[in-house]
């Protein structure tokens, strides 16, 4: 299995921003709906965003929403994750996640229905 690449992580200030990226080799992308999860020590992944095939639809944990953009280039294979307005709790380990049979109905939110993740990217951010 071919793992997704993420990178952008870093360590700022508490307000600060970071853009996140991961790349992608599957194809064709355009096919899959992809996510970015976050887990920090001790605690399970959680979601964080997820964007449709297209990119014409976006959804988000309540922890972010309004600070955080999902975004994808599908013509460079590539999914962002713009994150504003950091604060210390978003601290983290950011993967990116494959959904190779995305719902047609409803954006999936639930780690298990991903079928390929990345190593992740760390994400620090100081009080």
């Amino acid at each position: 299995q071919v793992q997704l690449v993420e990178s952008g992580g870093g360590l700022v200030q508490a307000g600060g921003s970071l853009r996140l990226s991961c790349a992608a080799s599957r194809s064709p992308f355009n096919r899959y709906a992809m996510g970015w999860f976050r887990q920090a020590p001790g605690k399970e992944r959680e979601f964080v965003a997820a964007i449709t095939r297209s990119g014409t639809r976006t959804a988000y944990t309540d922890s972010v929403k309004g600070r955080f953009t999902i975004s994808r280039d599908n013509a460079k294979n590539l999914v962002y994750l713009q994150m504003n307005s950091l604060k210390p709790e978003d601290t983290a380990v950011y993967s990116c996640a494959e959904d190779l049979v995305p719902s047609i109905l409803q954006i999936t939110t639930t780690v298990t229905d991903y079928d390929y993740w990345g190593q992740g990217t760390q994400v620090t951010v100081s009080g």
